[in-house]
C-alpha cells in the first residue's frame, strides 16, 4: 500500500473554552497539531498509510503527543526526541465580526533543534510513495530547511510523488534566508502544487489576479518556471464573517481547467487546519480518483473540517463522500 510521508513540527495548541478571550477565562483546552501533521492524520483517517517525521520533546508532553499520533496508527519510527520543550501556540477563537488571534511560542522548541544528521532519510523513506511538505517548515530555521531539502532530494531520486503547499508567512522567516530562493529550490523537487495566486505571485514576482483566466496563466507560468510541476490545485475562500465562509476549488493539470461548486459553511466550529484538510483530500483523491474528483474530494474534506474542534480533520472517506455527493443537510444518520 502507498505510504505518505509528512515532515514538520508537532505543536500543542492552547485555547480558552469556547469563544472566550484568555482574559475572560481560567479554564483552557489543548490539542495537538501542526500543518504537516494535520495532513498526515487526515490521510490516515481516510484509510491511508502515513509516516510522520519530526523532533519532539523528551518529556511527558512529548510522550502525550506521541500517544496522540499513535492513536491514528501513524508510523512514528522516524521521530527523534529532544531535551527542548514542544512548540506551543495560543489561540483565541473569534466569532462573527471578531477575528481569531494566534500567538506562537516555537522559537526554541524541540523541532527548532532538528538538523539533517538527525534524520536517516534512507530508512525513513524506505516504503514511501508520496512526500508532502509545506512552506512552514523551511521558514522556521536553517536546520529544518536543510533537513527537508535532503529528504526531498532522496524522495525524487526514488521517484516519489512530491506535493508542495508553499504557504508563505513573512513573519516566520527570521533566520536570514531569502524565502523566495529557498522555496524555489524546494519546489524544483515537487510534482504537485497545492497553493493559490498569492503564493504563485510571491514565487514568480508577478501580479496575477484571482480570476480564473489569470489562475490558468499563473499555473502555466509556474509550470514553465518549475518544469517538475504537473498539476496545480487552488482553494478559494470567501469570508462573510468569522463564522460564515464559502469555499470552492479549481485546478489546472496542464491540459484543462476545472472548478468545483461552492460549499456554504454557515456556522464554523473551528477553522484551524482546514487548508491542511484540503491538501490531505487532494493527496488522497489523486491516489484513488481522477483529477476532478480528487479536487472535489479535497474541497469537501476542507468543508467538513470546519465542523470539528481542534487542528485535525476527523472525517473518514465516507463522511467526505457524503458531502461530495451533495448531502449537506446534516440530518441524523441511523
Amino acid at each position: 500500500m502507498n505510504q505518505t510521508i509528512t515532515f514538520g513540527e508537532v505543536l500543542m495548541r492552547i485555547s480558552p473554552l469556547g469563544n472566550r478571550k484568555f482574559v475572560q477565562s481560567n479554564a483552557i483546552e489543548f490539542y495537538f497539531g501542526g500543518t504537516e501533521l494535520n495532513v498526515g492524520i487526515s490521510i490516515a483517517n481516510f484509510g491511508g498509510k502515513v509516516k510522520h517525521i519530526s523532533c519532539i520533546s523528551d518529556d511527558f508532553i512529548g510522550d502525550t503527543a506521541l500517544s496522540y499520533l499513535n492513536k491514528f496508527d501513524l508510523d512514528t519510527s522516524s521521530i527523534v526526541r529532544s531535551s527542548r520543550p514542544l512548540g506551543v501556540y495560543f489561540l483565541e477563537v473569534g466569532a462573527v465580526m471578531r477575528p481569531s488571534s494566534i500567538s506562537y511560542n516555537r522559537s526554541h522548541s524541540s523541532f527548532s533543534e532538528i538538523k539533517p544528521e538527525m534524520v536517516d532519510w534512507k530508512t525513513a523513506l524506505e516504503n514511501g510513495t508520496w512526500f508532502h511538505w509545506t512552506g512552514i517548515t523551511p521558514a522556521l530555521n536553517r536546520g529544518s530547511q536543510q533537513t527537508l531539502l535532503e529528504g526531498l532530494k532522496l524522495a525524487r531520486k526514488k521517484g516519489m510523488t512530491v506535493s508542495a503547499d508553499p504557504t508563505y508567512r513573512a513573519g516566520l522567516w527570521k533566520y536570514g534566508e531569502n524565502a523566495k530562493e529557498v522555496l524555489s529550490e524546494l519546489i524544483n523537487y515537487s510534482t504537485i502544487y497545492i497553493g493559490g495566486i498569492n503564493e504563485i505571485n510571491e514565487l514568480l514576482e508577478t501580479n496575477y489576479s484571482y480570476s480564473n483566466d489569470d489562475f490558468i496563466k499563473a499555473s502555466k507560468h509556474l509550470m514553465e518556471q518549475f518544469p517538475s510541476i504537473e498539476k496545480v490545485f487552488d482553494k478559494i475562500r470567501t469570508s462573510i464573517n468569522s463564522s460564515w465562509h464559502k469555499i470552492k476549488a479549481r485546478m489546472w493539470n496542464g491540459t484543462e481547467f476545472k472548478e468545483t461548486n461552492e460549499l456554504d459553511i454557515t456556522h464554523i466550529v473551528d477553522r484551524i487546519g482546514t487548508g491542511d484538510a484540503f491538501a490531505a483530500g487532494i493527496i488522497h483523491g489523486l491516489q484513488h480518483f481522477d483529477d476532478y474528483k480528487a479536487m472535489e474530494f479535497g474541497n469537501a474534506a476542507c468543508a467538513i473540517k470546519h465542523t470539528y474542534l481542534g487542528d485535525v480533520n476527523y472525517a473518514n472517506e465516507k463522511d467526505v463522500m457524503t458531502i461530495l455527493n451533495g448531502n449537506t443537510t446534516g440530518r441524523f444518520t441511523r
